[in-house]
């Protein structure tokens, strides 16, 4: 009897040994689980983004004092430009989860701006933002000689454009920075002595509003934009092929093998290049389309209005589809550039260490249609002494889950 009821105490026995280490390993698995997600995810997870140091950009460039202004409103929305060319340095608006994203691509210091070929990241572009075919225009019955520093062709002002000119800076308040700069009749090629005013703008709204002003004492072309690269999931974080884009254009611009445009006015639908409904933007980049050949990717003005308006009309959004960032782009300008980072190479550190990959930034520059003074049913770009050039362009900043 004795011997029967041992037998089952040990077998009891062993049985709640068994059990106890098999809670005991199941608790040390989900602490092993836990620890190893915890760490998995602070592995993953990206600090909030920051502003540069402003020590990183006052430096002396051509004998002129270059620096770096904080714009900031109630919402922690922060906007960083450098009177080194009027770049748009920074942009940090929230994603959906409330983390501060720095939505624009470039440098976090003013050395790389300053130093080799320019990258544009950020700049302000004058006095003829984008292209101008052969170098050439003609006023009046006199031709105009410009650089050719695209191929055979004029790009964004030439060789020293208001891209690497130091801008005066005035900021009075936390939301407004006011940019001022006089070129010399000659200047680049360009008749007449023309004084430029760009005013930046933060409102509560999260709008960042570039409004640009100008004078001359001499006929002339002009057509100013910024030039930022964003990636709304954030600089450095990839690709941009999987934003949804938006343009609220029928008709494009078509242009030849050395991106000019041809004079047309051409019909978006049925082709790659139609984003009046919101698409990916690698969805067709690489179709076999002879535009999309002559631009390695997108690199075209899209229609917007056959002339400047006198209010400010939407363009285009933009959403980042892993952060949510929406961003909503209106404009008084007829024209709007959307430029799907084709020629960015790997070949510059850009913040954080990152490199600025192929097509891990695009660009929406609103503008008049490239080579206008060379195509008559163009919207003109011509400024007559006595005129005031005048027009703004927003940049609104949302989240959508």
């Amino acid at each position: 009897m004795n011997l029967r009821l041992k037998l089952p105490l040990s077998i009891l026995g062993v049985f709640l040994l068994s059990l106890s280490a098999c809670n005991k390993n199941s608790q040390n698995q989900a602490g092993e689980s836990t620890t190893a997600q915890t760490a998995d995810s602070s592995a993953t997870a990206s600090p909030e983004a920051s502003i540069p140091a402003k020590a990183d950009f006052q430096s002396t460039v051509a004998g002129k004092q270059t620096d770096l202004y904080v714009l900031k409103n109630k919402n922690q929305v922060q906007a960083a430009i450098t009177n080194y060319g009027g770049r748009l340095v920074s942009l940090l608006v929230p994603d959906k989860s409330g983390k501060l994203t720095d939505v624009i691509v470039g440098f976090d210091q003013i050395k790389p701006f300053t130093e080799g070929g320019d990258t544009y990241f950020g700049a302000l572009i004058g006095r003829y933002g984008n292209r101008i075919a052969k170098g050439k225009f003609s006023l009046d019955g006199k031709t105009y000689t410009l650089a050719t520093n695209d191929g055979p062709n004029h790009l964004h002002g030439g060789k020293v454009g208001y891209s690497r000119v130091i801008w005066d800076a005035k900021q009075n308040n936390d939301s407004t920075l006011v940019l001022t700069y006089v070129s010399k009749d000659g200047e680049e090629g360009y008749p007449g002595t023309l004084t430029a005013k760009v005013t930046y703008r933060l409102s509560s709204a999260n709008e960042l509003r570039i409004d640009y002003e100008a004078t001359t004492d001499k006929k002339t072309v002009l057509n100013l934009t910024n030039h930022a690269y964003f990636n709304l999931n954030g600089a450095g974080s990839g690709t941009i092929l999987d934003h949804q884009l938006q343009i609220n254009a029928d008709r494009f611009t078509p242009v030849d093998s050395t991106l000019i445009p041809t004079g047309k006015l051409e019909a978006l639908a049925g082709t790659p290049l139609d984003f009046k409904n919101a698409t990916a933007i690698g969805a067709r980049i690489n179709d076999a389309h002879q535009q999309l050949k002559f631009g390695k990717g997108y690199d075209h003005n899209y229609v917007l209005a056959t002339q400047k308006s006198a209010t400010l009309k939407p363009a285009a959004t933009v959403l980042g589809d892993k952060s949510g960032i929406y961003m909503e782009v209106s404009t008084q300008e007829p024209g709007l550039q959307f430029y799907s980072g084709n020629f960015l190479a790997g070949k510059n550190q850009i913040k954080g260490g990152k490199q600025d990959e192929y097509r891990s930034a695009f660009c929406l520059e609103t503008q008049h249609f490239p080579d206008s003074p060379n195509q008559p049913n163009f919207p003109s770009t011509v400024l007559n002494p006595g005129q005031t050039y005048k027009t703004a362009s927003v940049y609104k900043f949302s989240v959508k889950q």
